[in-house]
């Protein structure tokens, strides 16, 4: 009898655990040999032929850098960080993509060149062609003080997995110590990853709360008015008139004609807790601009990892003298006199040449 409770007992309990599907990054069951080799080898070949006790691979990775391990999975999959080429770069999640670290120029504002290494947040990634950023003076990234040679995917996100948006770090020690985060990781829900649809004005991230604090822990307070410098303010509300303007504003051709209940623009986002990845309503006075209004998180094809080129007049001359992509204009057929996507807020191309609410 005690026999027969015993092998009950214990195919209860396997099948409790064998209904449970774990995520690959699901911290404590994940398939540790995903990323990383018990020996310092793979298919019987070292993979760092530096020991690991002599700052080789010390973290018995599958590949010589965690970007590159990241990249094993996320070039092609599961996000496309670096998929396609950097004039066919892949559907849009979001976050952007990594391809475009590899241009030669950037620039489009007028004459010169600004090289692809300022696209964005340089991965330390040499298996994949990247490398630490060379056009940011200094040891450190902008504003702040995260050493440029460590910058990775592991700068940001956990690879063990937490319950974090996009598993991102929250207070403590990140990347073995090469940076200490005071700010909470960002509220916020994604779209999936995995769909064949990308990025829309009805098919986006929700930021909610936290974004700009939290790039802080590696930029510092990066637009705060400091020293007498006016700065773009971030992760402060709008204010009753910009969140206006931001309804109203369809297009330089179209000033006025936009309407609060569909007046959500993918490419010019904002926080709000009310926001949902469908949501199509425009801010409310209490929502903010954030870093991820006018950037987003891996790279673009403009410098600065600007959602749209800030060194353009018009969104149709993005691409011409730099032969780089152009940005899709979110305006469609008025492509030509559309002017900066500052004036979703800001309403300053009223009188531009085609102009008509």
């Amino acid at each position: 009898m005690r026999k027969l409770l015993l092998t009950t007992m214990c195919f209860a309990v396997a099948l409790m655990f064998s209904s449970v599907a774990y995520g690959f990054h699901d911290e404590g069951v994940a398939r540790c040999s995903g990323c990383h080799t018990m020996h310092n080898s793979q298919n019987g070949v070292p993979v760092d032929t530096v020991p690991a006790h002599v700052n080789g691979n010390q973290d018995l990775l599958i590949r010589s850098t965690p970007s590159d391990v990241c990249l094993t999975c996320h070039i092609t999959k599961h996000g496309k960080v670096l998929a396609g080429t950097v004039l066919a770069p892949p559907t849009l999640y979001g976050a952007g993509n990594f391809v475009f670290l590899l241009e030669d120029n950037l620039y489009d504002g007028r004459s010169g060149t600004v090289p692809g290494d300022a696209a964005g947040h340089n991965l330390v990634a040499p298996g994949n062609g990247l490398a630490a950023d060379l056009t940011i003076s200094g040891s450190f990234g902008p504003g702040g003080t995260y050493p440029k040679s460590a910058m990775g995917c592991s700068s940001c996100h956990d690879p063990h997995g937490n319950t974090s948006f996009r598993m991102l770090y929250g207070i403590g020690h990140v990347q073995a110590g090469n940076a200490n985060f005071t700010a909470a990781a960002p509220l916020a829900d994604g779209i999936d990853i995995e769909a064949a649809t990308g990025e829309s004005n009805t098919n986006h991230t929700a930021y909610k709360s936290g974004m700009s604090a939290w790039c802080g822990n590696c930029h510092g307070n990066y637009h705060n008015e400091a020293n007498g410098r006016l700065e773009h303010p971030s992760g402060h509300s709008l204010g009753g008139e910009i969140a206006g303007n931001y309804d109203l504003y369809n297009g330089t051709a179209h000033l006025i004609s936009g309407s609060h209940a569909t007046a959500y623009l993918a490419a010019v986002s904002f926080e709000d807790p009310a926001n949902t990845t469908t949501s199509t309503a425009g801010p409310t006075a209490s929502s903010q601009v954030s870093c991820i209004t006018c950037h987003r998180a891996h790279a673009t094809s403009a410098p600065d990892a600007g959602r749209w080129d800030f060194n353009v007049t018009f969104l149709s001359e993005d691409g011409v003298t730099s032969s780089s992509y152009p940005i899709p204009s979110p305006y469609g057929p008025d492509v030509k006199i559309q002017r900066s996507l500052c004036n979703k807020c800001h309403v300053k191309d009223a009188g531009d040449l085609g102009s008509a609410p």
